[in-house]
């Protein structure tokens, strides 16, 4: 179990990762100045965003969920508004995130008043960006799938410090619920109902907004999977058009978990995260930690690790260790203290 909740914290951050160079560029633009990206490269000179990123680093989506994690870990895993917003306050203030552009436009106003102060609900309650998703992956891992209602709940109580409207509250705990069914059961098809199956519940825990059903659009994106199971490309090029692939949590949300659903690894589903085009990095974010745990991590190239589709490999020794070495940072104290709070979260 270990090594599959690593699987989800260095999908998230692999996912990030890959689809940082191209981060919000159109399907075009992606093309023509990249061609197809296959393996981590460093930030675009000319993109406003990631030009500032070494290859392998991850971006505000992982940085902010480690944040969450240091809290929750800080509060003896309840979920504390103020301390969620100091500890990503003082991130944002030592990487100078405001001004490098770094972070998403609802998470940057929100914090802003938190910083003064004031209170963010005027902002959080009109939230239809993903800052909510691209930073839950991690706290799916302390639910069964059968918890469903307190894993809503929760993931609510984590993300209104700056995320509190409907959709925003639905599609982080839609992120959160496709990982804790990947944890347990490495069951795509599972992960499908178990998804589709809290989004009413979790709608009535945020402010309402006239936003469309997130399922209905995961199930339009499932149905493209299924039917251009051999053709990434058209995948993907269909995906984006349906979708838009921005920054809007209607449509990051739909787009990662029908590449979660089409991906036979995170490595695979960050990569087709990183060509899709639009929120590279939040998609590949979301993707491939629901599949990481799934597929677990490897210590070595030989050791075999057994997922739902047959694959043999987990991810890869040489990726863990870019990730580890361009960050500076270890997954081991989050995995740890997930897995001993892991259904246990009260």
């Amino acid at each position: 179990m270990k090594d599959k909740i690593m699987g989800v914290l260095y999908g998230m951050a692999i996912g990030d990762a890959l689809g940082m160079p191209p981060e919000l560029w159109s399907r075009k633009r992606l093309k023509k100045e990249f061609g197809r990206i296959e393996d981590f490269l460093p930030g675009h000179p000319k993109n406003e965003i990631s030009f500032q990123y070494k290859a392998g680093n991850f971006t505000d989506d992982t940085s902010q969920a480690l944040l969450i994690l240091d809290s929750l870990i800080e509060t003896d895993f309840v979920p504390d508004e103020q301390n969620i917003a100091k500890h990503i306050l003082e991130w944002a203030k030592k990487e100078n995130a405001f001004e490098k552009n770094i972070l998403g436009p609802t998470s940057k106003a929100a914090l802003k008043l938190w910083e003064e102060g004031k209170s963010a609900k005027e902002i959080s309650d009109c939230a239809l960006t993903n800052g909510s998703a691209m930073r839950i992956a991690p706290v799916g891992i302390l639910f069964y799938p059968e918890q469903k209602k307190e894993l809503c709940d929760y993931v609510a109580a984590v993300s209104r410090v700056t995320h509190s409207s409907d959709i925003a509250i639905a599609g982080a705990a839609m992120i959160a619920m496709a990982v804790a069914s990947m944890l347990a059961y490495g069951d795509r098809e599972k992960m499908l109902v178990d998804v589709c199956d809290i989004e009413e519940y979790a709608l009535s825990l945020g402010a309402e907004t006239a936003s469309p059903l997130l399922s209905t659009r995961i199930r339009y994106g499932i149905e493209l999977a299924r039917k251009y199971s051999d053709d990434s490309e058209t995948f993907l090029e269909k995906l984006y058009n349906m979708m838009g692939a921005g920054v809007n949590i209607a449509e990051s949300v739909p787009c990662a978990v029908a590449i979660a659903y089409y991906g036979s690894s995170a490595k695979e589903c960050a990569v087709l995260s990183a060509n899709l085009g639009g929120d590279t990095d939040t998609i590949g974010a979301m993707a491939a930690a629901i599949r990481g745990g799934a597929d677990g991590i490897r210590y070595q190239s030989s050791r075999e690790n057994l997922t739902d589709e047959g694959s043999t490999d987990g991810i890869d020794v040489k990726d863990i260790e870019l990730i580890k070495r361009v960050n500076q940072v270890d997954f081991e104290k989050y995995a740890t203290a997930l897995m001993n709070r892991r259904g246990k979260w009260t």
